[in-house]
């Protein structure tokens, strides 16, 4: 496990403290969740990105056409604005 100094203004140093006590849980643990959670967003996005620019339209398009012509489920309508 590493260690490093964290800099933070004195409001967002006491907000943190208080939600982690909310939770239960030291502010050591609220700051690393909130970087793995951060760390997983920005991994989850860049996936996504690769996946993207090597898909192709025309798959996609074929997969389109493989869906049946039919009124949408219960539910499922389009909301009128």
């Amino acid at each position: 496990m590493s260690a490093f100094t964290l800099r933070l203004p004195n409001s967002v140093h006491q907000t943190i403290k208080e939600l982690a006590a909310r939770d239960e849980i030291s502010v050591n643990q609220f700051i690393a969740s909130a970087a793995a959670e951060k760390m997983a967003t920005v991994l989850t996005l860049d996936h996504l990105r690769r996946e993207a620019d090597e898909g192709q339209r025309e798959d996609f398009l074929q997969v389109l056409d493989r869906v049946p012509e039919a009124p949408p489920l219960s539910g499922d309508e389009w909301l009128e604005a």
